[in-house]
């Protein structure tokens, strides 16, 4: 849905469309980022001093139950919080990274096929749908390998004598012999 539609939409139900709302819309719409409402509130505050966090609560709340965004929880990488997009015509897929929380948008042919392969196998109507996949990034892929290795250089790396006393233990070039 674009951001015209969605003004227009808020029209036909009588909404008022407000500099802050709008200053919202476009946030939400525009960044290319999934914004939480707090990462909303900031960035409009930056916009408009005057506008506050009630303001952008509701706003979230009323354009939500008017399914002009949709409220994600991108597999809850953030805990608990929810993440807000402008409803799109084109359905699309969430790919999250768990270590750092990018996120990506999928588009395409295969999520198209798996909505007409779910209506047609169980006769249901797909009204909505949200896929998410979660995984790592080709940056934390390389970070996560680089830590892999070094855990393993450490764990096969020979404990160094003032380790070995800490342990209990007197190294083994220095052990006294008792007779």
């Amino acid at each position: 849905m674009t951001l015209d539609s969605i003004e227009g939409s808020l029209k036909e139900r009588g909404v008022r469309l407000t500099r802050q709302r709008q200053i919202l819309l476009e946030l939400i719409d525009k960044t290319g980022d999934h914004l939480d409402a707090e990462g909303l509130y900031r960035l409009a505050k930056e916009k408009d001093p005057k506008l506050n966090r009630v303001t952008v609560y509701r706003t979230l709340k009323m354009l939500k139950a008017g399914g002009l965004v949709d409220e994600l929880d991108l597999m809850h990488y953030g805990g608990d919080q929810h993440y807000y997009e402008t409803r799109l015509k084109q359905e699309h897929a969430h790919v999250i990274c768990l270590r750092c929380g990018k996120v990506e948008e999928f588009f395409g042919e295969p999520l198209q096929r798996l909505r007409k392969q779910i209506e047609s196998h169980f006769g249901f109507q797909v009204l909505l749908a949200r896929t998410e996949v979660g995984g790592y990034c080709a940056h934390c892929q390389t970070l996560r390998a680089r830590e892999v290795e070094e855990l393993r250089t450490l764990s096969a790396a020979p404990a160094k004598p003032d380790q070995a006393r800490r342990a209990g233990q007197a190294p083994r070039g220095n052990r006294s012999r008792r007779a």
